[in-house]
């Protein structure tokens, strides 16, 4: 009785063993053939773009029906040429400067040489690595510049504070090469201290050789900047208070530390005259780079950068003035801030080898996502016009693979504007999944005969 009633209970326990592995041989089975489906979607669903046509706008006074844009159509080539009508400089950049974002330019990555304009870096290195009561002691190298020259003498003092004031409003060439030896223990020191933070602000194609302007070459090449890279360093310098009090007085009087000698300095920056809003600017001239400017200035909540390279040579030295209001004006007039939040439409991705409870086994499983976001982050605007697109890319694999964990990042969405990045939040699974194994078929065959 005992052995029959044995030979009863192994053949239980090998007919439950081929139930465990014919249940996990056909979930295998079906996973394998979900597979081959799901490999035959196009490789375009990993990063996608919501909205339908007929919601391109919402709830959004006087914006353009195309705010926005599906992210699988390709990449649109960026037109930055609608501007004004016509402009005299070489080349020209208008920035928004709480972004760093190009609204306007023209040539604006050709590489030029940018005469005076470099002494908005000078200023700002001198402003980083010493203290305005530095003594600065003059060389004979610093006493030979040529003009526009203070006229300092070989082995005077003088307080630094008070040669950022010659440099920024008379652009004095003999001031910048004694504040770069002074800082840079030499003018090709110093140019390397130019140059380094130059590659920190961002810069793509400058090159300083002298602290002046004055036009040079060295072995890296000639003195140069673009538009673009100019317009980026005007940015960086206007987040200095003292840079921005200093590029905005009107007047200042100092001496050299004898006393002896008394100068008296006119700011040459005559857009303080024309128009309001100006935070800094600096001039510039030589034979190679004809007439420079660059400039920061704030209509309204809007705070715009102005860069100019080769507008004009002598006999047209007002055509800077001329260029920098159009310009602001072309910004102030057609571009505003928009809050850009829109909640995006999360697509279900299947999740391999994956069970869910409460589902049959072999039933495929999804995730979607979720996110959290800030009514601060759902607030941020940006500078926008009208015909601007804001891109929603859902970043996403095309497939999870299980187990996931509720709450594990899974991917991520991102807001665009044209090649700017406006936010990034994170994706996370919204539930767990298990996955299938031989102990999970296990498991569940025995909950379900046994309990």
């Amino acid at each position: 009785m005992r052995r029959k009633f044995c030979s009863a209970v192994s053949f239980c326990m090998f007919l439950l063993m081929m139930g465990i592995l014919l249940v996990y041989r056909m979930l295998y089975a079906q996973e394998s053939a979900s597979d081959k489906i799901y490999m035959q979607e196009s490789a375009l669903d990993k990063l996608y773009m919501q909205e339908s046509a007929s919601d391109k706008l919402y709830a959004r006074e006087s914006v353009s029906d195309n705010l926005y844009m599906q992210e699988d159509s390709p990449d649109k080539l960026y037109n930055k040429k609608d501007g004004p009508d016509s402009l005299y400089a070489l080349s020209a950049v208008l920035m928004d400067a709480d972004t760093g974002r190009i609204l306007y330019e023209k040539e604006g990555e050709t590489a030029r040489p940018m005469a005076s304009t470099t002494k908005v870096m000078t200023c700002i290195l001198a402003l980083e690595n010493a203290p305005g009561d530095d003594y600065v002691i003059v060389s004979a190298n610093a006493a030979s510049q040529p003009e526009v020259k203070l006229n300092m003498r070989e082995g005077e003092q003088y307080y630094l504070e008070d040669l950022l004031y010659s440099l920024m409003l008379k652009s004095h060439n003999d001031t910048a090469v004694a504040i770069a030896e002074h800082i840079g223990g030499s003018v090709e020191g110093f140019a390397k201290m130019m140059n380094e933070k130059a590659e920190e602000i961002g810069c793509r194609d400058t090159h300083f050789v002298t602290p002046n302007g004055l036009d040079a070459e060295d072995e890296g090449g000639t003195h140069h900047t673009t538009a673009a890279d100019l317009a980026l360093i005007m940015r960086y310098a206007i987040r200095n208070q003292t840079f921005v009090n200093i590029t905005q007085t009107r007047e200042y009087s100092f001496s050299d530390l004898s006393g002896k000698r008394q100068f008296s300095v006119h700011n040459a920056n005559a857009l303080l005259d024309m128009t309001e809003g100006v935070l800094s600017g600096k001039t510039g001239f030589t034979g190679d780079a004809g007439y420079c400017y660059v400039c920061a200035c704030r209509r309204g909540e809007k705070t715009f950068i102005v860069s100019l390279l080769g507008c004009g040579w002598p006999g047209h030295k007002s055509y800077k003035w001329k260029d920098t209001l159009a310009l602001l004006e072309y910004g102030d007039e057609n571009f505003r801030y928009q809050t850009f939040w829109k909640e995006p439409v999360l697509k279900k991705r299947q999740v391999g080898n994956g069970v869910e409870k409460g589902l049959f086994p072999g039933t495929p499983v999804y995730l979607k996502g979720e996110y959290t976001v800030s009514d601060d982050e759902k607030n941020q605007k940006v500078l926008m016009k009208n015909g601007d697109e804001i891109r929603i890319r859902v970043s996403l694999p095309k497939k999870l693979e299980a187990p996931v964990k509720k709450g594990q990042t899974i991917g991520e969405v991102s807001y665009w504007l044209e090649k700017e990045e406006l936010l990034r939040i994170p994706l996370t699974a919204e539930k767990s999944i298990d996955r299938i194994s031989y102990l999970w078929c296990a498991d569940r065959v025995f909950h379900d005969f046994f309990h």
